[in-house]
């Protein structure tokens, strides 16, 4: 593992030594059970104080970074990072990948320091940008994406195989269907968030077993919407012959629902409504991946509170 050592840092040597082999841990170039150079070694190759190299060692050791075998030397325990890793020591797991690439590539690290200020002086993005080609769709799910979001949500499709000027500032989304057709469509090195959606059983849940002798309605304007809901809902062991599905394109479609004990429908249909009517909407976006927009969200406002 190749050091680095600035001298005239305010970062005690000492601070520095730990923080490079723990990083050297976290990004793999520490291998378990791998030898560390001993503190007379590390200490004549960088013109070090011993004492400084011993308290290094020490620190990693009450940390369990590192074990000391008497008479053999210092060792990078086992297992010492299995699990998830907190926050902080994730990031500092990118940070040591970074530096690494770094080197690879053969660049200075003043290169990589411009490249850093040049990146966080950029204006962040405004706002979440949903990238699909079904109009219906993207109008449904970008409904549940403001409820979930206080960033503006905007919506696009793709033309000619490529996204408009509308992803200028924004934060590119698509559904899982769509994710590669959208990927090819934005420019190169754009981050994309992928959506998942709602598990059906699990919205369906709640109506189980399906009530006999009731007659159910099924609303939406995204033709997808009718078409899965009757297939689930017949799965369900709902009777065909009690259920109705209205096309909310067509005119006159709220008419139709007045026999009916409630209405299935998608969350913007459900706002649409009549007041009388009982409403069972059912959301498209998975829970898991809203609280990930509003994540990504407190990430781009609040770079200091946000929670990783």
């Amino acid at each position: 593992m190749r050091f680095w050592f600035a001298r005239n840092s305010e970062v005690p040597i000492r601070e520095q030594i730990v923080t490079q082999i723990v990083l050297g841990i976290l990004c793999g170039e520490l291998k378990p059970g791998e030898r560390l150079p001993s503190t007379r070694e590390l200490a004549r190759r960088f013109k070090l104080h011993a004492n400084t190299v011993s308290a290094a060692y020490r620190q990693l050791e009450r940390d369990h970074w590192v074990a000391s075998r008497r008479g053999s030397g210092v060792y990078i325990r086992k297992g010492r990072m299995e699990g998830a890793l907190p926050a902080a020591l994730a990031l500092d797991r990118l940070i040591a990948n970074l530096l690494r690439e770094t080197r690879e590539l053969g660049a200075p690290l003043s290169a990589l320091h411009a490249q850093l200020r040049r990146w966080l002086a950029l204006q962040p993005p405004d706002h979440f940008l949903l990238i699909e080609p079904d109009e219906e769709l993207r109008r449904i799910v970008a409904a549940e994406m403001q409820k979930a979001v206080k960033l503006p949500v905007g919506g696009a499709g793709i033309q000619d195989g490529v996204v408009g000027a509308e992803i200028e500032g924004a934060i590119p989304v698509a559904l899982p269907s769509k994710s590669n057709a959208v990927r090819q469509a934005l420019p190169a090195g754009v981050e994309l968030l992928t959506l998942q959606v709602r598990s059906v059983p699990t919205s369906l849940g709640e109506w189980l077993p399906a009530p006999a002798n009731v007659l159910l309605a099924v609303a939406s304007g995204w033709p997808g919407f009718l078409k899965s809901a009757r297939t689930m809902l017949i799965a369900a062991g709902f009777d065909s012959e009690s259920l109705v599905f209205l096309d909310a394109r067509e005119p006159g479609w709220r008419e139709r629902m007045k026999a009916v004990a409630a209405v299935v429908c998608d969350s913007v249909t459900a706002t649409e409504l009549p007041k009388k009517c009982r409403a069972i909407p059912f959301p498209l976006i998975a829970e898991s991946s809203l609280e990930d927009l509003r994540r990504y969200e407190r990430f781009i406002t609040d770079p200091v509170n946000a929670s990783l």
